[in-house]
């Protein structure tokens, strides 16, 4: 029995010690200490065959690891690679402010042309107050305490990337981002030729706009030569400077203050011209308020075309001229009495012809001087209408009446003779007293 008791306490014992080692073992290892003491396996029972097991356990978990480490130092280095290859400078600070990382480029956008070495642990303020005071920030120069508060100030609470000029004539645009610890991440793009391709469109852009204000200015001095109408299309490169012309239909207008000659004969020079270009440039005015087009004035005759260059089509041609007769004949009569209140005694009164038609519509002249015009034996009807017209009147011919009767009333006068026509040529009268009431109601 005795025997039996001292192999029993033995035996006992050694299990204990085994499973109390491989207890301990395992604990470490599930602590994370994959390099801990594992006991021998030793006899080949249940405690042996699990120390067994165990020691298989830690040493897959340890080629895991291993190899999880060597990712990560592969994937670092990979990073760390591609940001010191980056063509923008990269740096990352810490909450406490102090480089952590940056990269070559980082180093030669901060200080150009320099040994000047940035060590991790270095103080943000302390790279940025170097940059001024070695010379390459712009607008540090002269105030680099005032610089470098504001700097802070914009490092610890980023917004907007901002533009760096720097002495070199580099211009760097800033982009700064907090991280969640508090750190810093700083991105630094140089963008000189960006910023040099700005500045020469701003120039050109400067230079085209002032190119613009003087043709402007050209095309508005060409004006007071050449009809606006035609100066506009010119200047858009819709007319071609060649002597052409094609037939078109026009309604043409013609108009001239009555007896204007003997006023010209009884008057001073300079008092005539001075009326006159007042005249002219009151009804010029009204003849472009309807779209027409004056090809020529011929002393106080005015010769207007609607229906080129651009028309409204054969009846809105036709009233738009008739309208701006009904309006000459009015502006007439206000002219009129503001001369007669600056002691002209003389009647002024004009006369108005209109008629529609074919007529042959273009540049003539040279090669070395035109003018936009046209001709044809309907202008030569418009010029008779008006000739054969009483002061104070608008007369029309039959193929004008046709298109604007229904909106403006007329009364038939009889017909007139002219030449290159075989028969007689119907005139009508505008009723201008129906017209103005009528345009009243």
């Amino acid at each position: 029995v005795s025997s039996f008791l001292i192999v029993w306490l033995y035996v006992g014992r050694n299990l204990i010690a085994r499973l109390t080692a491989l207890s301990d073992s395992m604990l470490a290892i599930a602590g994370g200490n994959l390099r801990a003491p594992l006991p021998e396996p030793g006899s080949d029972d249940e405690i042996g065959r699990m120390t067994e097991s165990l020691v298989v356990f830690r040493d897959t978990a340890i080629e895991v690891e291993e190899n999880n480490l060597r990712d990560i130092e592969t994937a670092r280095r990979r990073l760390v690679d591609a940001i010191e290859n980056s063509s923008e400078g990269f740096a990352f600070f810490d909450p406490d402010d102090r480089l952590v990382l940056c990269n070559t480029r980082y180093k030669e956008l901060l200080y150009p042309n320099t040994d000047i070495d940035i060590e991790p642990g270095t103080a943000f303020e302390t790279i940025i107050r170097g940059a001024a005071e070695n010379g390459h920030i712009v607008d540090a120069e002269g105030r680099i305490d005032e610089w470098v508060a504001a700097r802070l100030a914009f490092h610890h609470n980023p917004g907007e990337p901002r533009i760096q000029q720097r002495s070199g004539g580099q211009w760097v645009l800033i982009t700064e981002r907090k991280t969640g610890d508090g750190g810093t991440v700083a991105i630094y793009s140089d963008i000189t030729d960006l910023k040099q391709r700005e500045e020469e469109l701003t120039t050109k852009s400067n230079a085209l706009e002032e190119t613009n204000k003087r043709l402007k200015k050209a095309q508005e001095q060409i004006s007071k030569y050449i009809d606006p109408n035609v100066t506009e299309k010119i200047f858009k490169g819709e007319f071609s400077a060649e002597l052409s012309h094609k037939r078109t239909k026009l309604t043409m207008f013609f108009s001239d203050i009555k007896d204007f000659t003997q006023f010209t004969d009884a008057s001073d020079p300079e008092d005539v011209a001075k009326l006159l270009n007042e005249y002219l440039g009151e009804m010029s005015q009204i003849v472009r308020t309807w779209g027409g087009t004056i090809p020529q004035f011929t002393g106080d005759s005015i010769f207007a075309i609607f229906g080129a260059p651009d028309s409204k089509g054969e009846r809105g041609d036709a009233l738009a001229c008739l309208r701006m007769a009904l309006e000459m004949q009015m502006k007439m009569k206000t002219l009129r009495e503001k001369w007669w209140n600056q002691g002209i005694q003389f009647p002024f009164e004009i006369r108005c012809g209109i008629h529609t038609g074919m007529a042959n519509v273009g540049n003539y002249g040279s090669e070395g001087f035109m003018e936009y015009s046209a001709i044809g034996l309907n202008t030569n009807l418009a010029s008779r209408l008006e000739q054969a017209c009483e002061p104070g009147e608008i007369y029309l011919s039959h193929t004008s009446w046709a298109l604007v009767k229904d909106e403006i009333p007329c009364e038939e006068v009889g017909t007139i003779e002219v030449k290159g026509f075989h028969y007689p040529i119907q005139t009508y009268r505008v009723l201008q007293h129906d017209v103005e009431i009528s345009t009243e109601s």
